[in-house]
């Protein structure tokens, strides 16, 4: 069994492919790409198999990471069945998430900058309507919350990784 993380924004083409490109790019540092999966996805339907923005696409390539291949999705009530982490990158997404959220829901459903120790800020803004440097600000961002979600998740759920083989406390 392994843990389970989507990564939320408003579109899913800027910060949430961003995040997920990030900590998978982390995961696989770490020998962790096996235990621990991934997704991104967008409370808004407007991108739905898009790419992500091509700004995201080269900021994420300047620092090795390829998001190329990322598609958007919207967020689904199934998604809360799925995920042991829903991770929104603002508080308007998490309130939209927050207000479909089942009652037996018993992951974590909170802002991805909650799992950045001293960050500058609470939310990821949005890069859209900016420039480079918004998006250069984003992938900063996210990879903090990448290291303290990584130690999180070991903390609580990876409770054995032996080649290949996971044991999950969920």
């Amino acid at each position: 069994m392994s843990v389970k993380v989507l990564f939320v924004c408003l579109g899913n083409i800027c910060r949430s492919p961003t995040a997920e490109g990030i900590f998978k790019a982390r995961l696989k540092e770490q020998g962790l790409q096996h235990a621990v999966l991934t997704d991104s996805a967008g409370t808004a339907g407007w991108h739905v198999d898009k790419a992500p923005d091509a700004r995201a696409i080269a900021a994420a390539a300047e620092r090795g990471i390829d998001i190329s291949g990322l598609r958007a999705r919207q967020v689904t009530g199934n998604d809360f069945s799925e995920f042991d982490y829903i991770l929104a990158m603002d508080e308007a997404n998490l309130v939209d998430l927050k207000s479909f959220q089942p009652d037996d829901f018993s992951g974590r459903c909170c802002l991805y900058l909650d799992f950045a120790v001293n960050a500058p800020e609470c939310e990821v803004p949005d890069p859209y309507y900016g420039g480079a440097e918004g998006f250069a600000h984003v992938l900063d961002l996210v990879e903090q919350a990448a290291t303290g979600l990584l130690a999180d998740i070991q903390k609580n759920h990876l409770a054995e990784v032996d080649s290949g083989a996971v044991s999950t406390r969920i």
